[in-house]
């Protein structure tokens, strides 16, 4: 209350390094997946929900996956309910643990997209070697499009590569 509303720039770090991160998302997640099926039986039955999921809660534990599958059968969701977005940093060092984690998600037809893309320290063999949905072009270049001939061509470039790969931007 002192501080006032706090950005998620501030907070999100902060949750990450306490670990609270991890009750967190399983707090996002379970909701937002009750609101997906609502929205999915009256309104659309594709509706689709995305949900971020930290560096730090992929590296909690398998289970904890497991257990965003479970939720999801649970409820009767199907797994294209719902796009898990990453962040370019979890995938430079794909280890068999997280890459096992993206897989669990792929075969219970959830799909992945790369948020932020285009500003982290990126390797581009992982577009090849994971199952990527969506790149999500980082807002700094899509921002001043009208304004930005370098943001344009990035954003261009970006977008051609992705089409030529399959993935969705």
């Amino acid at each position: 209350p002192a501080q006032g509303m706090i950005s998620p720039g501030d907070f999100i770090p902060l949750a990450e390094e306490t670990g609270m991160i991890v009750e967190i998302g399983d707090w996002i997640f379970q909701h937002s997946m009750r609101q997906c099926q609502h929205w999915r039986a009256t309104h659309h039955p594709g509706f689709q929900i995305s949900v971020n999921r930290s560096p730090a809660q992929f590296h909690h534990d398998l289970s904890q996956s497991k257990e965003w599958i479970r939720y999801l059968k649970s409820i009767d969701l199907p797994g294209h309910g719902l796009v898990i977005e990453i962040t370019e940093g979890l995938l430079l060092n794909v280890e068999g643990d997280i890459q096992e984690k993206l897989l669990a998600f792929r075969d219970a037809g959830v799909q992945v997209a790369i948020d932020d893309f285009g500003t982290g320290y990126s390797s581009l063999s992982y577009l090849n070697k994971l199952d990527i949905d969506y790149l999500k072009i980082d807002q700094s270049f899509v921002r001043n499009l009208g304004s930005s001939p370098s943001d344009m061509a990035l954003c261009e470039a970006i977008i051609i590569m992705a089409h030529k790969l399959g993935l969705k931007t």
